[in-house]
């Protein structure tokens, strides 16, 4: 038996793996692993991050990894639940980032054209 550390989606799952003999097949079983704490990972090179003020109360964080292909708010802008924030292009498709909830945009985190990892802060508002 082999074991290896295997990352999947920023969780740390540690496997083992049996070697078999050329041509030889086995059954194969899967049994579920317990995740290890995720080890903290250098953050990929990403576009200057465009803050604007202090962070607000309510963070938006980015759902899935992607780039923002446009930003449709600014610092000091009011807004209502739904309002669509910014695009974000994953897999090849467009998805808008709608306000969680009315208030006031109080930092913008990123800019068009920025690559974001799942749960990166987009924008905080008030």
């Amino acid at each position: 038996m082999r074991r290896f550390s295997v990352t999947v989606n920023g969780n740390v799952y540690e496997v083992e793996v049996e070697e078999l003999a050329a041509g030889a097949s086995a059954p194969v079983a899967a049994a579920p692993v317990a995740p290890v704490a995720p080890a903290a990972a250098p953050k990929a090179a990403t576009a200057p991050a465009a803050s604007s003020g202090a962070a607000g109360a309510v963070s938006v964080n980015a759902p899935m990894p992607g780039t923002i292909l446009k930003m449709n708010v600014t610092a000091g802008q009011a807004v209502k639940k739904g309002d669509v924030l910014c695009v974000l292009e994953a897999m090849k498709m467009e998805n808008d980032i709608p306000a969680p909830e009315d208030g006031t945009i109080a930092s913008v985190n990123v800019q068009k054209g920025a690559s974001v990892n799942s749960g990166d802060v987009l924008v905080t508002m008030n």
